[in-house]
């Protein structure tokens, strides 16, 4: 028999999990992108590309596409998705496996101050001119325009398009992994005061975190939001145990099928 997964995906995780369950021959693999990155790196399964409409939405995909595994790899910040994934799981009666990197935690040198949210982020920025190294992605750029004293360097994925009325800023397009070398020569280079990322966890991006640790530059940083609650819901941290829990679910979904055929 064949297992359909469907892999909410965008992030390194999804890509690496999808690359080695295609190796299973019981397994028919899609990854689902939001759509929202321009030029989103080659795929190692068939890919789809947008929303599903809220969480009726998805649920009507996993029904109508006869989904048997719903997968939750997005981002950690990604709170909207993942809610829907719980709720669509729940309608649809399809078992959803949760693959979530744990966060960064605070070492000895780190200078952090952790917000609740992008507004509480500019809100700690304080009103004394600061040259601020923006690291949250395109879409939150535009609430600094409340904050309009500081000069700021901004580095996303896609070019930010239009670009918020900031009298003073930079952009950087450019795509992870960042190695810690690199980003603390970015750091000095633009004289960089303070840091403002989101708390994603992972290695990819964790360059700039391990670089003001080293230059003494603040950091602050969005805390991840609280994980949806539902019922029957496996989650794991990484991409092994992912790929661990998917083969022990194919395994136990073909000897059912398999028991059934001879009337066990």
């Amino acid at each position: 028999m064949t297992i359909r997964v469907l892999i909410l995906g965008g992030t390194a995780e999804a890509r690496r999990l999808a690359a080695m369950l295609v190796e299973s021959p019981a397994l028919a693999i899609t990854l689902s992108l939001a759509g929202r990155t321009a030029n989103p790196v080659p795929q190692p399964v068939p890919a789809r590309s947008g929303g599903f409409g809220g969480a009726a939405g998805l649920a009507a995909h996993l029904v109508g596409e006869a989904v048997d595994l719903l997968v939750d790899a997005t981002h950690p910040h990604a709170a909207r998705i993942s809610a829907n994934a719980v709720a669509a799981s729940v309608t649809a009666s399809v078992p959803l496996l949760a693959l979530a990197r744990p966060p960064w935690t605070r070492q000895a040198g780190d200078r952090w101050t952790e917000v609740a949210d992008v507004a509480g982020a500019v809100q700690a920025l304080g009103p004394t001119p600061r040259r601020v190294f923006l690291a949250l992605g395109r879409q939150e750029v535009g609430a600094f325009v409340a904050a309009p004293e500081h000069r700021y360097l901004i580095r996303s994925v896609d070019r930010v398009a239009p670009r918020p009325a900031l009298p003073d800023a930079a952009y950087i397009v450019a795509r992870g992994p960042f190695a810690e070398a690199d980003d603390r020569a970015l750091l000095i280079a633009h004289g960089i005061e303070v840091i403002v990322a989101k708390n994603s966890g992972g290695e990819a991006t964790y360059g700039k975190i391990a670089a003001a640790r080293t230059l003494g530059i603040e950091v602050i940083l969005v805390s991840r939001p609280a994980l949806p609650h539902g019922p029957g819901i496996a989650r794991v941290a990484t991409v092994e145990a992912a790929a661990a829990w998917v083969a022990g679910f194919t395994a136990g979904r073909v000897h059912a099928s398999g028991s059934a055929e001879r009337g066990e």
